[in-house]
């Protein structure tokens, strides 16, 4: 593996796969570049270095080649604008045009191909219709197979060393994901953002201060049952929140009322307290609740013990007395791991369990804790209360990060470091 900043760039032409999976209005428009913006450092790196870029992304998924709004072609512009250069732009990206394109290209220059999703070699599965036979499904999956390896070699030719800076698919076997890397055995790196994810889980999940404190929330616990397991034998405290809390406190005998509850997993949670507390895991669940008499941000509400939730209501926050003990414990933390809201935050109602973890969580980072937010409504709330920049690190992973954090290995990561 090499590094993009000791790595020659001199007239060579790198393959960067980024992740431009944005959403777009109506009118395709960018409504949210900040996955593009991410990607800016390593393009601009490699540019300032004497080489040039073939930018290649997924958007959307398209069922079909050449999807009109969902074309890679919009976001030329804001491209344009931020890197203030001309970008290229090859309208197929296994066309002529990405050939000619790719070969022409001089050091300096920006070159964005269509959407690699177009084509279901991408992803290495066919398109079938839902009434396609077994028959038909293992023929097209064999012709899908063969097809991609023709796919990802034609990629490949376009340059002369890979860079993989999409940590957002990195879990993700794909042609450009995991497959590419494989033609560069001598010339492939993590950008910027890539090596930022990986080095940042990696140190919480391996090279832990302790007190390591893990925040768990969200509404279920069938999501995390992975993560728990894997977290189980690393972290000193253990908070569960949001809806998973209920399951937990149903499986301990508690009344939770009409909250959520998996009654499917009570085992499960009677499982995961009693392999804590062998471990010496202190696991934490908090001890009153905001209950609603409905699921409404202009419900009735009452603060009640979180095993006490009265027929009829459901708890839908952490209360007063949890918020407290749980920010001592964070404040108290040297690493901190947070996946998942402790309420309906989106709701001004019953956010405030989430706005004070989320300033704890804070706090603990100004003391000198490392902290680590990852998952999509943890990175919303730390956005929403203004707090991203008071945490030492907010994944942009979603789901990759959700598999570093159940001890996977991501296809993405592998291909990178594998020989």
């Amino acid at each position: 593996m090499k590094n993009i900043d000791t790595y020659d760039f001199t007239g060579k032409r790198a393959l960067i796969r980024v992740d431009f999976n944005v959403p777009l209005d109506d009118n395709q428009n960018i409504t949210d570049a900040t996955r593009i913006d991410a990607a800016l450092p390593t393009i601009r790196k490699i540019l300032a270095s004497g080489g040039s870029t073939i930018l290649c992304s997924h958007l959307g998924r398209p069922k079909k080649i050449g999807e009109p709004k969902l074309s890679l072609r919009h976001l030329v512009p804001y491209l344009e604008k931020v890197l203030n250069t001309t970008v290229k732009f090859a309208d197929d990206c296994m066309g002529q045009s990405a050939v000619d394109l790719s070969a022409n290209l001089k050091p300096g220059e920006v070159l964005l191909l269509e959407n690699l999703r177009y084509y279901e070699e991408e992803e290495g599965k066919a398109r079938l219709p839902e009434t396609a036979t077994d028959e038909e499904k293992a023929a097209a999956k064999v012709r899908v197979k063969a097809a991609q390896k023709e796919f990802t070699k034609k990629l490949a030719s376009y340059a002369d060393c890979y860079v993989n800076d999409a940590y957002g698919t990195a879990h993700r076997a794909h042609a450009s994901t995991a497959l590419v890397a494989a033609y560069f055995p001598n010339d492939k790196m993590f950008g910027y953002l890539m090596n930022n994810e990986v080095s940042n889980i990696t140190k919480v999940l391996h090279e832990a201060q302790h007190p390591f404190t893990a925040v768990l929330g969200g509404a279920k616990v069938s999501s995390k049952i992975e993560i728990i397991n894997n977290l189980l034998s690393k972290v000193d405290n253990l908070i569960i929140g949001g809806g998973m809390m209920f399951t937990f406190i149903k499986a301990k005998g508690g009344k939770i009322g009409g909250s959520l509850v998996e009654t499917e997993y009570l085992d499960l949670a009677r499982n995961i307290m009693a392999g804590a507390e062998k471990l010496g895991v202190n696991i934490i669940i908090p001890s009153d609740a905001v209950a609603a008499n409905a699921f409404a941000d202009d419900a009735e509400r009452q603060i009640c013990k979180s095993d006490e939730i009265p027929d009829g209501w459901l708890g839908l926050d952490i209360g007063p007395d949890s918020i407290k003990h749980l920010s001592e414990v964070l404040l108290g933390s040297k690493t901190i791991l947070w996946n998942g809201p402790m309420g309906v935050f989106e709701m001004c109602n019953f956010q405030k369990g989430t706005k004070e973890i989320a300033l704890a969580i804070a706090g603990a980072t100004a003391n000198g804790a490392f902290s680590l937010v990852g998952g999509g409504d943890s990175v919303a709330a730390v956005n929403k209360f203004h707090l991203a920049d008071k945490v030492s690190y907010v994944s942009t992973g979603g789901g990759a990060m959700l598999e570093s954090i159940e001890g996977k290995v991501l296809p993405g990561v592998k291909a990178i470091l594998e020989d």
